[in-house]
């Protein structure tokens, strides 16, 4: 249930309730593509940098090692011992990420899998059942993310069929809530917005799954190449015809920049792999702006990534260190950085909700839109 405290604007403030507890809103989740985060980071260590909610990637647990494998573990909550809300994507973004290695039609998607070329058929029956096995929080429907640019009229085909995907996403979703053997039986569905950058189509698609009362809505295929002035716009289109009492997810955002311009735009819910992912390469987001640890300016610089952090990395380690640890291509330096970036952005999201509370949103997102993606 989405609870709205406050509104500023079109920016919101809110509270998510779900069977494996509250989120509290605007919210970051961090990536677990596998069931754990990239840099040697477990469900134990996400709860010391403030996650709120771990999200897994629906296709990869399917491919490995299985999703049947990890309903006989229990669910991935038993699995991987995070006992916080999950969101597991749809393998959607995997019809757009793997296009090299699959085909379209009605029925669904068959994909060549990329660990031992085997072919797998993903629809939206496939994909809810795979995702009742895991035994997620919150299950994404299945849908087409469409590359920008994108003709028109095959945007609007692809569109029309995400939504009948999505119908037999919401059937087939309630029918295994109802089972009697689901992992979790009161798993939430989130409906999927589509239509590339066209502000016509966008709309219409909104108004349609807006119309099929969900759990949650989130916004897709966006942060695929497009200009983010134009990700802005089209967040600004849809947002008056997402529904006020329902949760509002964007997929796959992005820089701090990026976040507080769709938190202002009413947005509720982001993640992407990209604080992990540049921590792993040494790429560090601080209150100043984003460094590079490798840079050899550091090399005997003893104070702490970020001053004003109080992850554990910046409470017990040098900047010198976490570089010395980098050439010496020691996993610590990656599990580190990872811990550092994943615990700046749930404090970032912190500070949002504290300033959305307080009244102040409008100073702290000037204070901070263009300092925090800046390179130092």
């Amino acid at each position: 249930m989405y609870r709205l405290i406050k509104q500023i604007g079109t920016a919101r403030r809110a509270a998510f309730e779900t069977v494996h507890g509250t989120v509290q809103t605007p919210a970051f989740q961090n990536v677990a593509t596998c069931g754990a985060i990239k840099g040697a980071l477990s469900a134990l260590d996400l709860k010391e940098i403030k996650t709120q909610v771990m999200l897994c990637n629906t296709y990869h647990l399917h491919v490995r090692p299985g999703d049947k494998l990890v309903k006989d573990m229990g669910g991935l909550h038993a699995f991987t011992r995070w006992d916080g809300p999950i969101l597991t994507d749809s393998g959607g973004f995997q019809v757009f990420s793997l296009a090299g290695l699959r085909k379209i039609r009605e029925e669904g998607v068959t994909f060549q899998s990329h660990v031992d070329g085997r072919k797998i058929f993903m629809g939206p029956e496939e994909s809810m059942q795979i995702q009742s096995n895991l035994g997620s929080t919150i299950a994404m429907a299945f849908d087409e993310c469409v590359e920008n640019p994108a003709p028109h009229k095959y945007a609007k085909e692809s569109c029309d069929r995400t939504y009948r995907w999505l119908v037999r996403c919401q059937k087939e979703m309630q029918r295994l809530n109802a089972s009697g053997t689901a992992v979790n039986p009161h798993q939430l569905l989130f409906g999927i917005n589509q239509g590339c950058t066209f502000e016509d189509l966008r709309i219409e698609h909104m108004k349609q799954i807006a119309d099929l009362d969900l759990d949650g809505y989130a916004i897709g295929g966006l942060a695929v190449g497009e200009p983010k002035e134009v990700m802005y716009e089209i967040i600004s289109a849809v947002e008056p015809y997402a529904p006020k009492n329902k949760i509002r997810y964007l997929m796959g955002v992005g820089t701090p920049g990026n976040m507080l311009e769709a938190v202002r735009r009413g947005v509720d819910l982001f993640d992407c792999v990209m604080p992990s992912r540049n921590a792993r390469h040494g790429h560090l987001f601080t209150w100043n702006g984003i460094i590079n640890i490798n840079n050899q300016k550091y090399e005997r610089d003893d104070s702490p990534i970020d001053p004003q952090c109080d992850c554990p990395t910046c409470r017990s380690f040098s900047r010198a260190y976490i570089r010395h640890l980098f050439k010496a291509k020691e996993m610590l330096a990656m599990r580190l950085c990872v811990m550092h970036n994943l615990y700046f952005y749930n404090t970032l999201m912190e500070k949002i909700r504290a300033s959305l509370d307080d009244d102040s949103f409008e100073a702290f997102y000037r204070a901070n839109v263009d300092l925090l993606d800046t390179r130092i």
